[in-house]
């Protein structure tokens, strides 16, 4: 009877057959993203299992992937059909990103105030969790819209309350519509034996459909709204 030998590195070893370094794979152990090594006295040896372990966090690192979503989908939290969702709704979206600084050096507004709209959640950001916040250039579209409604007359301290309260209902609606999605949507396409590439694309391009749809109808409503109010204003008995 023929007996196969398990396959067994040492850290060295597996770092070489990785083609990572030795402090990325202890790096990654230490975030808990690769199990712990079976030890022999003082050795620790490391699985067939642990390459591909590995190989496969290199994979998604490399698509611009944080470790937290890499975390999800090596527990099954998501699936292998969920990857070009997940890309395109977690990593840096294409085009110029620009420092808090730099975007108030080409916006003409005060840092102070640029600060104030940064913390109040009010300005996009760019880039996975953890790093250096930067701010798409798509920013600025906002802030000379802001200005314009500033030189009207509106006091900046009412202008960003408003903007603030504003963007926290947006966001609640925006949750329910990402719920609505994962369980009428996402759900049911995963729900089959055999996940195809197919499917994969389906639920990038579904996403895609649900983002635009919702963009329209909420400055469908956001615009008959804001018209009503002034009819409303403009018709109130004196």
């Amino acid at each position: 009877m023929c007996k196969y030998r398990l396959i067994e590195y040492r850290i060295e070893d597996l770092a070489r057959a990785g083609g990572v370094a030795v402090d990325t794979i202890r790096f990654y152990q230490g975030k808990h993203l690769i199990e712990p090594p079976r030890r022999e006295g003082r050795v620790a040896w490391y699985s067939d299992a642990h390459l591909q372990r590995l190989n496969r966090i290199k994979e998604l690192h490399q698509r611009g992937f944080a470790l937290h979503v890499i975390r999800r989908f090596l527990d099954g939290e998501l699936a292998a059909s969920d990857e070009a969702l997940v890309e395109a709704v977690t990593t840096a979206p294409r085009g110029p990103a620009l420092t808090l600084e730099e975007l108030a050096q080409r916006s003409g507004v005060a840092i102070s105030i640029m600060r104030r709209l940064a913390a109040s959640g009010l300005l996009l950001t760019t880039g996975p969790r953890g790093e250096e916040e930067r701010y798409p250039a798509s920013d600025l579209e906002v802030l000379e819209a802001g200005l314009k409604l500033v030189q009207a007359g509106i006091p900046v301290a009412d202008l960003m309350d408003l903007g603030v309260r504003h963007a926290r209902a947006v966001e609640q609606t925006a949750l329910e519509a990402v719920e609505l999605f994962d369980r009428h949507v996402r759900k049911p396409l995963q729900s089959s034996a055999q996940v195809s590439e197919k499917t994969k694309a389906e639920l990038l391009v579904s996403f895609e459909e649900l983002l635009a749809a919702s963009a329209t109808l909420v400055r469908h409503h956001f615009a008959g709204a804001l018209l009503r109010a002034a009819r409303e204003r403009i018709e109130r008995p004196r």
